[in-house]
């Protein structure tokens, strides 16, 4: 089929969509803890299965103690960190504005790819770093009635926002130290485990997301939530949703499309979530979206593009 790679960067790009609506719903309902304990939990028992399947072990094989070492970090800060600030913007700011803070993961996975593994950062990243930043700022910022330049949205959500995308970029980066080592402990002749390394190299991260979250939940002693969750049969729904659409679906379709077309072209259409998600949002929450963010959205996507075209 001609393009089947960038048509699968495009489904991609809507499954995340979806999975920013029902995390927002579920965020909503249940809470951002309630929801990542109930998304990860998913997530393993979806990820080991196809491990199992494919391997004929759910869990993964052949990895060593640097391998689990640099994903449980990578877990630990794309999940515990990332994820916690994403959903918890969500009910601060909506899943709009959370998914367009997503478009500095690419600038925090540029700084610390250059800090940590000694990448070099070409000009046109660095002009991608800006343009994004611009994109953002003409979103979220707006002119008062004073005539001053102020914030059109709470700063604490701004802040979680930048975290999450910080968490993210960072995250991804810790998770590439991790699969190389991975790589390099999975003996010869072993395609299967090789293929799967991604789906295994996910399952490590998200172990250590899960027992993150729960370990946050025990301290607020929040537990006892976990049970009020089935009574809400819309929130649950949600949580699953997202599960399906986020770390199974979007993950499986971005590892397929990366097979049929360049890795660049790949990520660029996988980044227009931002863009994607306004029509949604204004549809199913009655949003109202303004010129100057869909502009500034477009803008933060074309900042992103930089980094890869």
């Amino acid at each position: 089929m001609p393009y089947l790679g960038e048509v699968l960067s495009l489904g991609v790009a809507i499954s995340w969509t979806a999975t920013a609506l029902f995390a927002e719903v579920g965020s909503k309902r249940l809470g951002s803890l309630q929801l990542n304990v109930i998304r990860l939990t998913l997530s393993l028992l979806m990820l080991g299965a196809t491990l199992w399947y494919f391997t004929g072990s759910p869990i993964p094989l052949y990895t060593d103690g640097r391998t689990w070492f640099w994903l449980s970090l990578s877990g630990f800060v794309g999940y515990v960190l990332g994820d916690y600030c994403l959903f918890n913007a969500y009910v601060l700011i909506g899943s709009r504005f959370g998914q367009l803070f997503m478009t500095l993961a690419p600038i925090a996975a540029a700084i610390s790819g250059w800090m940590i593994l000694g990448e070099h950062m070409s000009s046109k990243a660095i002009l991608g770093m800006l343009v994004t930043i611009a994109g953002i700022g003409i979103s979220i910022f707006n002119r008062g009635k004073t005539h001053k330049i102020g914030l059109k949205l709470p700063t604490k959500g701004v802040l979680l926002g930048i975290g999450a995308g910080v968490g993210q970029g960072v995250g991804l980066v810790l998770s590439k130290v991790g699969m190389n080592y991975y790589k390099l402990s999975i003996p010869h002749g072993m395609e299967n485990v090789n293929n799967l390394m991604p789906f295994a190299s996910t399952f490590i991260r998200a172990i250590t997301g899960a027992l993150g979250f729960l370990i946050v939940m025990g301290y607020q002693k929040q537990f006892d939530t976990l049970a009020t969750v089935r009574h809400d049969l819309k929130g649950t729904g949600a949580a699953l949703g997202a599960t399906i659409f986020g770390p199974f679906v979007g993950v499986s379709i971005s590892l397929m499309a990366v097979q049929y077309t360049e890795a660049g072209v790949a990520s660029t259409l996988m980044a227009l979530t931002p863009i994607f998600i306004l029509l949604p949002v204004h549809i199913f929450f009655k949003q109202k979206i303004t010129f100057k963010e869909i502009l500034g959205a477009i803008i933060s996507v074309l900042g992103v593009s930089l980094f890869f075209l």
